[in-house]
């Protein structure tokens, strides 16, 4: 494991070994496990649900021989409601709950800041995405960012990926044309969908 965090950049990284070039970026609450309700932050394991046919997706992309990373903004350390040690457990259980079942996260970033001042890390900035892509050799323009709302999808945009929007309200179609949810190059009704989407078109 290795922990490492940029002083000003601000991206942080939990554990993970990256040799690959291309990468599906994944966001957490929402995508991975069910989001909390409005105003409210997954603090603790015990509330934790991970959200139908993930684990198997994320497997099936371990297989082929993807890397998964998982960048997400958790605003909640800086307003006191964790620390950072708090989520960096919280991740190990969630990493060990999905190994165990075969499934691998190969990095995990987070942003621990709120809105203001302004950083390079949270979400809509690229700030994960770009440091995994310096520190690791990724072709980001090989690269998918999938996630549940603008910001992931402008993060994607930002750092010059390809972008799926996951949405359960809408029903799912496979080119966002209507410019309803913008700028994500395909619209989706759930993370599993996704990634048999990527699986069937990315030239692994």
């Amino acid at each position: 494991m290795r922990i490492c965090r940029l002083r000003r950049g601000c991206a942080v990284k939990l554990w993970g070994w990256l040799g690959m070039k291309k990468a599906v970026f994944l966001d957490r609450d929402g995508l991975i496990n069910r989001k909390a309700p409005d105003g409210q932050y997954v603090t603790r394991w015990e509330d934790f649900h991970v959200l139908p046919g993930v684990i198997e997706s994320i497997a099936e992309l371990n297989r082929v021989g993807l890397l998964v990373v998982v960048v997400t903004n958790q605003r909640c350390i800086a307003k006191g409601l964790m620390t950072e040690m708090d989520l960096q457990e919280l991740h190990r259980q969630m990493s060990k709950h999905f190994a165990e079942r075969g499934a691998t996260f190969n990095a995990i970033y987070y942003c621990p800041h709120d809105l203001e001042p302004p950083c390079l890390c949270r979400k809509p900035a690229p700030g994960m995405l770009l440091d995994a892509a310096r520190s690791h050799g990724l072709n980001l323009a090989a690269c998918w960012m999938i996630g549940d709302s603008d910001s992931d999808i402008q993060a994607g945009r930002n750092a010059g990926c390809r972008t799926i929007r996951v949405s359960a309200e809408q029903e799912a179609r496979h080119e966002s044309s209507n410019g309803s949810l913008p700028d994500a190059d395909i619209l989706v009704g759930s993370l599993p969908e996704a990634l048999e989407l990527i699986l069937q078109t990315s030239d692994l």
